[in-house]
């Protein structure tokens, strides 16, 4: 393959951080050849100088599903699996969602957001959990909310069908046989747990995508991907959204510790974060929202 110039990989760069807010770093731009492969192939180019002459035709960029729309999303790292990081999901339903149910007893309502879902792994494994205590969630309202930069991978996430190899990643045969159906097409998610979820594209330094405020948010592994600046910007959009006594839940290389103000360390929880609030405050129940979609969970 032909050497690609340095110019024409800052040029991608750019692109990808004006679209998503992601920086390429050098240590990512090794990978830039192999992620764009396909894309290479399908417009019969070998190398980003090429790319860039293309992304250059106004022609290319007449469309939602432009080249330029192709090129970010082969870039972007959609890594993901069922429960993934067990150790510390497993915090999830042995202790914050307890807690959680706690202070909304009154409202009987949850609402959670999972930003940067990628092909909807993570918000399944939540909806799994409500499915697997369907008696203690009885006549709940929950509402799971994923959202990703990426069109493609939500388009995935909708579909609730995975692969062998998909579906395989971090899920026991007792899980599989228990919430999925296989299928010629491969293993599709039952009825009953996709229906507290929903998906919609989304860029997580724009206005949340929820109205109401938001009692648990899962951010894994987004932020790694920014600059501080932008981090910032993102943390300041993620407080905007959580409830005052909610939860943040960051991947197990991120913190809020030397990033931002807004959040700080909730007790002795891994990678989980509250809004820097006087403790009085953040251990009340936080008021009944007015307006929430979602879908009741029946005893079935």
């Amino acid at each position: 393959m032909i050497d690609s110039s340095r110019a024409s990989h800052q040029i991608v760069a750019d692109l990808l951080a004006e679209r998503t807010g992601q920086q390429l770093t050098e240590s990512r731009r090794w990978r830039v050849a192999s992620a764009l492969a396909g894309v290479f192939r399908e417009y019969g180019i070998s190398n980003v100088d090429q790319l860039v002459c293309l992304l250059d035709e106004p022609r290319r960029r007449s469309s939602d599903r432009d080249l330029a729309t192709e090129v970010v999303e082969a870039l972007l790292n959609n890594e993901t699996y069922f429960f993934r990081d067990k150790a510390t999901f497993d915090q999830l339903p042995a202790d914050i969602l307890p807690l959680l149910a706690e202070r909304r007893r009154e409202t009987r309502r949850l609402t959670i957001w999972s930003a940067g879902c990628s092909t909807g792994q993570e918000v399944l494994s939540l909806a799994m959990l409500f499915a697997e205590q369907k008696e203690r969630w009885a006549g709940w309202t929950i509402d799971i909310l994923g959202t990703d930069v990426s069109h493609k991978a939500i388009g995935a996430a909708r579909t609730g069908l995975f692969s062998q190899f998909e579906i395989q990643r971090g899920l026991g045969v007792a899980q599989m046989l228990r919430h999925f159906e296989e299928t010629p097409a491969g293993w599709q998610i039952h009825e009953e747990v996709r229906r507290i979820t929903r998906f919609q594209q989304h860029n997580i330094l724009s206005e949340p995508p929820l109205r109401q405020p938001v009692d648990l948010i899962l951010c894994r592994n987004v932020l790694l991907y920014f600059d501080q600046a932008t981090r910032r910007r993102a943390f300041a959009r993620l407080a905007g959204a959580l409830a005052p006594d909610g939860f943040l839940m960051l991947g197990a290389g991120e913190t809020v510790v030397g990033q931002t103000e807004a959040f700080v360390p909730a007790d002795r929880r891994a990678s989980i974060y509250r809004p820097a609030l006087p403790a009085s405050r953040a251990d009340c129940p936080g008021p009944a929202a007015t307006s929430r979609t979602g879908w009741v969970v029946s005893p079935g």
